[in-house]
């Protein structure tokens, strides 16, 4: 395994209202603990992503199954491992984000399994993702799905989720590492250690695949 670049704050040195935080993200995830016991060396840094997250992905006004789709499409296009192994319980316990939808997140417009609500969002996430030049038809098509409202949310919560994973993949941190032992918001094949290196260790793992950059 590569070498962390940053480690992770005890618990013992976080304040009441952070561990509490960091209590919750061990029973829901969403963020997972290591992410955020790297912030906690920053408080500012640790409640600006808390706050936002809760705010624009967790809840907000937009379908959370959506903003969780076009999260997977950012986590598949920087290829940031950590992120892209977790999943949103609020999606996946409520039926509406299979294992099966994340397959063709880069060829989203060919394939068949996605809404066209669902192919809308995800171009949004794409033109952000890789600085695409959009037209009349591209802000159309987002005008005929989505509100301003939430083009707003869905588009300010790429750009949170984004830069995170951008800079969350080069730390090279790794799941159940801080506050071990639940699977909250891990994808199947990755609940526990054991699982986990076996998931990583397969031929077909997603991040072995050649991204191909647009």
């Amino acid at each position: 395994m590569a070498k962390q670049r940053i480690s992770y704050v005890p618990l013992d040195k976080m304040d009441d209202k952070m561990r509490a935080e960091m209590e919750r993200c061990q029973r829901e995830g969403t963020p997972r603990p290591e992410s955020s016991a790297i912030r906690a060396h920053v408080p500012a840094a640790f409640w600006f992503f808390a706050d936002s997250w809760n705010n624009l992905f967790r809840n907000g006004i937009a379908d959370h199954p959506l903003k969780e789709l076009c999260r997977l499409y950012v986590s598949r296009s920087v290829q940031c491992e950590y992120c892209g192994n977790q999943r949103s319980v609020k999606s996946t316990s409520t039926g509406a984000l299979i294992e099966d939808h994340v397959l063709d997140l880069l060829n989203f417009e060919k394939s068949t399994r996605y809404t066209e609500r669902q192919k809308a969002a995800l171009s949004y996430a794409e033109a952000i993702v890789w600085h695409l030049n959009t037209d009349d038809a591209f802000w159309d098509r987002l005008h005929a799905n989505f509100t301003e409202a939430e083009l707003v949310e869905i588009g300010c919560m790429i750009g949170l989720t984004l830069g995170q994973q951008s800079w969350l993949r080069l730390l090279n941190i790794e799941h159940h590492q801080v506050l071990a032992g639940t699977d909250a918001s891990m994808a199947p094949g990755y609940k526990d250690m054991a699982a986990l290196k076996a998931t990583k260790s397969a031929e077909d793992y997603w991040a072995k695949a050649p991204l191909q950059v647009k």
